[in-house]
């Protein structure tokens, strides 16, 4: 899914940054459609998940993967994830910092405000899930237990919003081919390394993780139909 460019309201965006209004592609279109869908998909699995979590039905599964990962646990492998941790908690801070300056350094304050609220969103969802559900912390393999409740995963849900997103943007700036597929490539590996490394390190059950993947489908998926949708409105004849 490429992020577009045309991300703010025209209220804020400088008249040197404004593209001529064209009609919709078919491309466009499809995307209008396909990100409803998904937001809505991703409500009703998230609803599942969540009700199975409030009555427990999630344990036995969640027993099963945390105990099967758990066993290829050694010390090598300890070090990778706690390195893999820290790129979706405070090493994604410092490059959604680095990401923003860059934005603007080079003059794509859409870019930069289009993560930024992104982010935001991520953080109002994750906060009023986790106090909402209030799901104790399971016992971690590794570390301490972190202070935060544990559904959703707040790793998972920043981690797929920021690098998803951080990946569309560079997409939408690439012609190549084959550097657009190693971009997604790369932000999908990486999403998936750290949700895995919550649950690796025990901080975190399977479903917290699983959740966290789909508030921030929903999230982002949200965002790219309204945005997709406003931009309809402002071609001519849109109501």
């Amino acid at each position: 899914m490429t992020i577009p460019d045309d991300v703010l309201p025209d209220a804020v965006t400088p008249e040197s940054e404004l593209e001529p209004v064209t009609k919709p592609t078919v491309f466009e279109e499809t995307l209008i459609v396909a990100s409803l869908a998904l937001a809505i998909l991703s409500i009703f699995l998230f609803a599942w998940i969540a009700e199975s979590v409030e009555d427990n039905r999630t344990q036995g599964f969640d027993l099963a993967v945390r105990n099967a990962i758990h066993r290829y646990t050694s010390p090598g492998m300890t070090k990778f994830m706690v390195g893999v941790s820290f790129v979706g908690g405070d090493g994604l801070v410092l490059a959604a910092i680095v990401a923003v300056i860059l934005f603007l350094r080079f003059h794509r304050r859409r870019a930069a405000l289009w993560l930024l609220v992104t982010l935001a969103g991520a953080l109002v969802l994750d906060l009023a899930l986790k106090y909402g559900f209030h799901r104790p912390r399971p016992t971690p393999f590794v570390g301490s237990v972190p202070r935060t409740p544990s559904f959703p995963s707040g790793h998972a849900l920043f981690s797929f919003c920021f690098y998803g997103v951080l990946a569309g943007l560079l997409v939408g700036r690439t012609r190549s081919r084959i550097a657009q597929i190693a971009i997604w490539s790369a932000a999908a590996v990486l999403v998936l390394l750290i949700g895995l490394s919550r649950i690796y390190l025990g901080v975190h059950y399977p479903s917290d993780v699983i959740a966290g993947y789909l508030t921030a489908t929903l999230w982002v998926a949200t965002m790219v139909f309204l945005d997709r949708w406003r931009s309809r409105r402002k071609l001519p004849g849109g109501k």
